[in-house]
């Protein structure tokens, strides 16, 4: 029952009044009771239970009050503490030089010192702590001392300072009235709060204003200094079309005193200056120039002329600046002009003379063509009737041969005399064969007859013809097959290539005559290499002329230099190219070029023809091969090796000095070799697209070690040569001849 009379929830204040309560009815109750045995003794020992009950819980109740009153000591000690921290940290705010404030993670204003926001008085008593980030911006945005860039609204400008809040750091300047600068820096706490600095950077921007005026002045002077050291005359104007820069030379060549230009003076009242004392070249120009001012953006440059007086011829040119402004620049041609006044008289002149001396060459060209006709008419006749006494003559002589053959006739010194007559009818028929081949090939009566010619079939009956001759005179000959066929006509090329073969057995002492064909760039060339004396450069002119032989030694039985005159004719009415190499004391090689449009696609063997261990190579001499390296070994060793070859390097380390070195010499390369890995991870096939927008597509060759087809791929797609690392000479000299061949 005791418990049930005791709530053990209740407090213990509340328990013992409980207790005290019922102690005291229970007494009231004994005293009263008229049942004084048992109910009474009852009462009392229930009473004494209860008292022992009240004094536990007053014990309970003082120990309580006791831990309480410790408790509420300590909270005053460390509220004391708390409220020296933050009055320090007040103070020690206070002491700071810049605006401080704290936001917590909610963005609600925690503590600012008397500095924050004191350059905007209009709204410092409202940054109290409670206030969020949000009001914050709008109140400042809003501030009369903020000075707002040109053009944008207070809405804008708190909109642009919200989108900034959304970084961890934000550095910032902000300019306030009374041309006064404040920088604003915001940065993240740990917990997610947000501090923010403002720094009255005052001093520093109105410095460094100061020194860059000082800049501009020294920079005004020398472009001042400048303007009046050009031969041209200038005048800048401002956006508003008001006269700002001028130099001397303006005036003297506008003819126009000093004391009239004057600093703002506009354009019209300085144009209605000149315009009384000017006239343009087009009468359009009056308006152009009058319109393209009033325009006063996006205006293209302009250009025109005007005169002064009789002779002064001003060429004027005028261009938009980037502020909107304007400059005009007034050039003296009165030279150049009058120069081409007096070539255009001349030419007047020379046109006539020339119009006279047309008609003198044509007369004179149709006499020429009515006496080669002439010749070839009678070269062809004489031929002819010398060919008939000729032809009985050999028959005499094949018959004094043939008497000659009887044992009992037979003599050595007859025989010889026999075969001398023999071998000078033959050459004679040779001559007049050949005589009656220029005539037709000069008068344009050669009959072509074109079509497909496979060269192996042309080349192999020469060579059983031909091959005897050489070997009697102890040379290697030597033809190498191949499987290609041509558009041409047969007899003609075999003619030439007849002619160039004995030609070159002919004239070899000692040593080889080789034929081939080699493929280049989708031609044919068919070569014919001798080892013989070679032709001075001099005289490598008249060898094609009638009757011209440069070796004396050779005796006139064995031709009267007519071969190449034929062969140089053939290859003309052909249109197959003749080609001429020859160093003397080394050998010659005559090349027959076949063009695209005469080969049949077939495969065909390229760049095997080989003379004497020496490969035939095309002169590189003064081609401009630009070289970008960046190791300054393999650099040197490439420029050394080109050099050697006779080509102009242009070697650099990178593609600022490539630039440099292009525009200074004001030239293009005829061909760029490029590392692919270049300093600063730059790479060889970027620079040379840089390079191609400005000199086109240069023949181009990527070097590397690196093998990966990637890169072969991407060669390819840029068209250039990939050469590995390290480097075949041989392989680098074939793409410079590629190069210059196209």
């Amino acid at each position: 029952m005791e418990h049930g009379l005791i709530n053990p929830a209740d407090t213990l204040e509340r328990q013992n009044e409980k207790l005290i309560k019922i102690v005291t009815t229970l007494m009231r109750r004994i005293e009263k009771g008229v049942d004084a045995s048992g109910v009474a003794y009852a009462q009392f020992q229930r009473a004494v239970l209860l008292e022992d009950e009240v004094r536990s819980r007053t014990h309970d109740l003082e120990r309580a009050l006791d831990l309480l009153n410790e408790s509420n000591v300590r909270l005053a000690r460390a509220n004391a503490e708390a409220e020296t921290a933050r009055v320090n940290l007040a103070n020690a705010l206070e002491t700071v030089q810049e605006g401080f404030a704290l936001f917590d993670a909610e963005d609600v204003l925690v503590m600012c010192n008397s500095r924050f926001g004191l350059h905007m008085r209009d709204i410092h008593p409202r940054l109290q702590p409670g206030l969020r980030f949000e009001d914050y911006v709008r109140i400042v945005s809003t501030s009369r001392y903020l000075d707002l860039p040109e053009g944008q609204a207070s809405p804008e400008w708190a909109a642009n300072r919200m989108e900034r809040h959304k970084d961890r750091h934000v550095a910032f300047n902000v300019r306030m009235a009374g041309d006064c600068w404040l920088q604003v820096s915001e940065h993240r706490t740990p917990d997610g709060g947000t501090v923010i600095l403002q720094t009255d950077i005052t001093d520093m921007v109105l410095l460094e204003r100061q020194e860059r005026e000082r800049l501009l002045d020294g920079q005004a002077q020398l472009i001042r200094a400048t303007l009046e050291h050009l031969n041209q005359g200038i005048c800048i104007f401002d956006d508003q079309n008001r006269l700002i820069g001028w130099n001397q030379r303006a005036g003297e060549l506008l003819t126009i005193a000093a004391r009239q230009f004057q600093l703002g003076i506009s354009f019209g009242a300085l144009y209605k200056l000149i315009r009384s004392k000017v006239s343009f070249s087009r009468k359009q120009d009056v308006k152009r120039i009058e319109d393209w001012v009033q325009v006063g953006v996006n205006r293209p440059p302009l250009s025109f002329e005007i005169v002064i007086g009789r002779d002064r011829v001003l060429a004027v040119f005028a261009q938009q600046m980037p502020d909107k402004g304007f400059v005009i620049s007034f050039t003296d041609v009165s030279a150049e002009r009058l120069a081409v006044r007096a070539i255009s008289e001349v030419n007047e002149t020379l046109e006539q003379r020339v119009a006279e001396r047309t008609l003198e060459l044509e007369a004179a060209l149709a006499e020429a063509e009515r006496a080669n006709a002439s010749k070839s008419r009678f070269v062809a006749a004489a031929s002819h009737d010398l060919l008939q006494p000729l032809s009985a003559a050999k028959l005499f002589v094949a018959s004094l041969e043939s008497e000659l053959a009887d044992p009992e006739l037979a003599s050595p010194e007859l025989a010889e005399r026999a075969a001398k007559a023999n071998n000078a009818l033959m050459s004679a028929e040779n001559i007049l064969n050949a005589l009656l081949d220029i005539s037709k090939l000069d008068s344009g009566r050669a009959a072509l007859h074109e079509g497909p010619v496979a060269l192996d079939d042309l080349l192999g009956p020469l060579r059983d013809e031909l091959r005897p001759l050489a070997e009697k005179k102890g040379l290697a000959f030597r033809m190498v097959s191949t499987g290609a066929v041509v558009i041409s006509d047969a007899s003609y090329l075999r003619r030439i290539l007849q002619n160039l073969i004995s030609n070159a057995i002919r004239y070899t002492a000692r040593g080889k005559v080789l034929v081939g064909v080699r493929s280049r760039m989708g031609r044919l060339f068919i070569e014919v290499w001798d080892t013989g004396p070679g032709i001075p450069e001099h005289e490598q002119g008249k060898i094609f002329q009638e009757f011209q032989r440069l070796n004396a030694t050779v005796s006139a039985a064995d031709g009267m230099g007519l071969g190449l005159a034929i062969v140089e004719r053939a290859c003309r009415l052909l249109d197959h190219p003749l080609h001429l190499k020859s160093e003397v004391g080394k050998g010659t090689c005559f090349s027959v070029e076949l063009p695209p449009s005469s080969v049949v696609p077939k495969p065909v063997p390229s760049d095997d023809l080989i003379l004497l261990g020496k490969e035939k190579r095309l002169s590189l001499a003064h081609h401009i091969v630009l070289l970008i390296e960046n190791d300054e070994g393999l650099r040197s060793a490439i420029t050394l090796t080109l050099e050697k070859w006779g080509v102009d390097v242009l070697p650099c380390a990178n593609e600022g000095e490539a630039v440099a070195v292009l525009q200074e010499l004001d030239i293009a390369p005829d061909a760029i070799i490029a590392d692919y890995q270049l300093d600063h991870g730059l790479l060889g096939t970027d620079v040379v697209l840089r390079l191609r927008e400005r000199y086109g597509k240069v023949p181009t060759c990527i070097i590397s070690a690196n093998r990966s087809p990637l890169l072969a791929e991407q060669c390819q797609r840029l068209g250039a040569s990939l050469h590995h690392k390290p480097l075949n000479p041989l392989e680098l000299r074939e793409f410079l001849e590629d190069a210059v061949s196209r």
